[in-house]
């Protein structure tokens, strides 16, 4: 079964964070390539973080690419064909992961925005300077390798900014691998000051697109996003929120106290979210409360 055919019957369970998880194994993320750079240094630590949340409930695992770019990777001094091999890896280590837990399991690469790649907080502002060809011309090899790697799903995500998206879904167009479109908002607006309905109405034609929603941001900002999205595309709901804590993007650091977004979920079922996960700070232990919430 396609995850698509899976969203017309049932609510879909998305893992959690896979920074968190990381860390809650132990391992140092103070690093510009964040995550990504475990991908080149200790991948059985990503296949491991897959595994466990599969085995916590979790439908679908988010690929470890969102901060795996050609462009940070050169950095490091690694070339393309090196590059390609990791986003590749990406998509492998989940796939070997998922087979080790019985049931139908789906894979998502993560495709994240220009601004992770920078490293500075900008991805939580989009407006980068750049023209909607520049992001096209920089997300064009990433999505490619990626596309190529055969996940179930492509998973655009935490897009602070509607051009942004045009740009990416200009790249997924014609790609015939479907992908979902995960905005990162404040309130009921893009992180980049957007009207909801106006971001949401970028994914209208793309035949790919098999869900709209959010993720990254605040708990109690999901359930208007959820009827917006409904309303403006008809398409089945992706949201998976934050823990609830602030994140200092120049300090690099969390603050604040989780909401326990698990209760809350049943709410955002209800209004039409079809995948919900969590994002930064919900481990494991987070995903297997808000699948038993959603699957009792």
């Amino acid at each position: 079964m396609t995850l698509a055919d899976s969203l017309a019957r049932n609510v879909v369970v998305l893992d959690g964070g896979m920074s968190t998880a990381l860390e809650l194994a132990g391992h140092d993320l103070s690093d510009e390539l964040w995550s990504a750079r475990l991908l080149l240094a200790e991948p059985d630590a990503v296949r491991a973080a897959h595994l466990a949340y599969y085995e916590a409930g979790a439908d679908v695992a988010i690929t470890a690419s969102y901060q795996a770019t050609y462009e940070g990777f050169a950095r490091r001094g690694l070339d393309a064909a090196e590059t390609t091999r990791l986003l590749r890896a990406s998509v492998a280590l989940a796939r070997s992961a998922a087979s080790e837990v019985d049931g139908e399991r789906w894979v998502a690469a993560s495709v994240g925005p220009y601004g992770a790649m920078l490293a500075d907080g900008s991805e939580y502002r989009g407006r980068y300077g750049l023209s909607g060809q520049e992001l096209v011309e920089f997300h064009r090899p990433r999505i490619e390798a990626l596309c190529a790697a055969e996940p179930d799903v492509l998973a655009v995500e935490t897009i602070p900014d509607a051009d942004e998206a045009a740009a990416v879904l200009e790249v997924v167009r014609g790609s015939g691998v479907p992908a979902w479109l995960s905005y990162s908002i404040r309130g009921d607006r893009t992180c980049a000051g957007q009207p909801l309905d106006e971001a949401f109405a970028v994914a209208a034609g793309v035949g790919e697109v098999i869900a709209v929603g959010v993720n990254c941001c605040a708990p109690e900002d999901v359930a208007n996003a959820v009827e917006v999205a409904r309303r403006v595309t008809g398409l089945p709901v992706v949201v998976y929120p934050n823990s609830g804590e602030q994140w200092d993007a120049r300090g690099r650091s969390w603050s604040g106290g989780g909401t326990g977004f698990a209760a809350l979920a049943g709410e955002w079922a209800d209004g039409g979210a079809r995948l919900v996960g969590g994002c930064c700070r919900t481990g494991p232990d987070a995903i297997e409360e808000l699948a038993h919430a959603l699957r009792s």
